[in-house]
């Protein structure tokens, strides 16, 4: 029976300015920092073991990965990091606090970039202070410019299907460290959530999420981890 652990990354320093930070690199906080060594060591205490790890190209996932790996004394394991894996695009949102925003143009304005299914946000301008297109880690990659939901899930689920999904299908134990959307994708995928369901999904930080599939990944539980 194939495990899988979802992990969102712990508190980074946008989540703690409650700011938009899609594809912008931001790093942990000291908060974020032991909410992922408490997942390792929850993972560790509670008798679960990992072959392969998966993560985005985003030193927030990366680090929280790094520090669930050490907690374990797993550091040596296979990682792959794949941008497919990164959080949603906010376009033109990236950097701004989602208070201000909401006094600027209206809750309901806010609330339709953030939660509707296949609406994006406004474009991020070439050139902007927050566009990554030049960034060495993304070359010949077609960065996006603003993604839905429904966008990430497109990108995300080609990837679980032709790298991960082999991976568990081979009786390996597998962590995936991301982000609140890219993992979204990857619940509405195994728990079969409706379109206009999965916008409500909340995923908090460093909590790990165990997934105990059937061969034709059926899902035969899925818990947090912490309530266990």
């Amino acid at each position: 029976m194939p495990t899988l652990i979802l992990l969102r990354h712990g508190q980074s320093a946008w989540n703690l300015e409650n700011r938009f930070t899609g594809w912008w690199d931001v790093d942990l906080t000291a908060q974020g920092v032991e909410e992922a060594r408490a997942a390792g060591r929850m993972l560790r205490d509670k008798g679960y073991d990992l072959d392969r790890a998966y993560t985005s190209l985003q030193s927030r996932a990366i680090r929280t990965l790094n520090l669930v790996l050490e907690e374990m004394g797993r550091s040596w394991l296979p990682v792959t990091k794949a941008w497919e894996l990164n959080e949603r695009h906010y376009g033109g949102l990236t950097g701004l606090n989602k208070a201000e925003t909401v006094a600027r143009v209206g809750e309901e304005q806010v609330r339709i970039w953030r939660r509707s299914f296949d609406i994006p946000p406004p474009v991020l301008d070439a050139g902007s202070d927050y566009d990554v297109a030049s960034d060495r880690r993304y070359a010949g990659i077609d960065v996006p410019t603003t993604e839905s939901l429904k966008d990430t899930i497109a990108r995300v689920l080609p990837y679980f299907e032709n790298h991960i999904a082999p991976a568990l299908q081979a009786g390996e134990r597998v962590i995936v460290a991301a982000h609140g959307n890219s993992l979204r994708a990857l619940e509405k995928y195994l728990s079969k959530i409706a379109d206009e369901d999965i916008v409500s999904l909340e995923i908090p930080t460093g909590q790990p999420i165990v997934y105990e599939l059937g061969d034709d990944f059926s899902v035969t539980e899925r818990f947090y981890l912490s309530e266990r």
